[in-house]
């Protein structure tokens, strides 16, 4: 039996062990488990089984794939987790693995949009300046402490769970949402809102293009955090493209008797 770990938390992850979980029921030599950080408290429906928590760092997720006899690693994680990206390189050349990331392409700025490029939550907090603005702020609720630096703008704060508790803001509105999330529902959160900047992670893809769009259509400043570097290592852009790599994989790894 084949034994796959895909390390998740997106929603191409989440289409990817879908997909895989269609051949579960037509082939019994295929065995997938999907890997959640567990940032988020109450994760959506994966389609395979899955495991929640970290590893140990490279090490702790080498021992993990030697002792569960996994075949093929898939590393589907988000694009801004480059330590766990990190981590998952190091452990598959540590072992051996077959290994792959699956990494979908950043955003790119088209005419119309009025992006501002940072490195990280801090410096966007000081992009946004000192005169009072009100602010639709799209980042994890693990990752918002440094807003409370400049308590004199308004906050908008979306997060997949709720953030609790709140920060000691005078000036915050909350709201929990999981994407995907449609152009014209974040036009009108914004217009209802008076926004005047947003911040958020060049994170790629549809599910939350969105805002960028409706930032777009009305004329105004995103705070983008820019990527972190990621390993240099194989990585394919889509899930038919890591669908087909692990085929290949597999059928590779089957003629050599591994």
């Amino acid at each position: 039996m084949a034994r796959v770990l895909i390390l998740g938390g997106t929603t191409e992850a989440r289409d990817l062990a879908g997909r895989l979980a269609g051949r579960l029921a037509a082939r019994a030599d295929l065995d997938i488990t999907l890997s959640l950080a567990g940032r988020t408290a109450v994760p959506a429906a994966q389609g395979v089984p899955t495991r929640v928590g970290g590893f140990g760092g490279a090490n702790g997720l080498a021992d993990y794939l030697v002792t569960e006899r996994i075949d093929a690693l898939i590393d589907a994680t988000h694009p801004y987790a480059n330590v766990i990206s990190a981590n998952a390189a190091v452990a598959a050349r540590k072992t051996g693995v077959a290994f792959t990331a699956l990494r979908r392409p950043p955003w790119i700025a088209v005419d119309g949009d009025r992006w501002i490029e940072v490195e990280g939550v801090v410096a966007a907090v000081r992009a946004l300046g000192n005169r009072p603005r009100r602010v639709f702020v799209a980042l994890g609720r693990n990752e918002i402490a440094p807003f409370i630096e400049a308590s004199w703008h308004h906050y908008l704060i979306r997060s997949v769970d709720a953030v609790d508790p709140p920060l000691p803001l005078p000036h915050a509105t909350y709201v929990t949402g999981r994407g995907p999330f449609a152009e014209a529902h974040d036009r009108a959160l914004m217009v209802s809102h008076r926004v005047e900047a947003v911040v958020a992670k060049n994170s790629g893809g549809a599910a939350t293009y969105g805002k960028i769009a409706a930032a777009r259509a009305l004329g105004i400043d995103v705070i983008m955090l820019r990527r972190p570097a990621l390993p240099d290592a194989p990585a394919v852009a889509t899930v038919e493209a890591a669908i087909g790599w692990l085929d290949h994989a597999l059928t590779s790894a089957a003629a050599r008797g591994v």
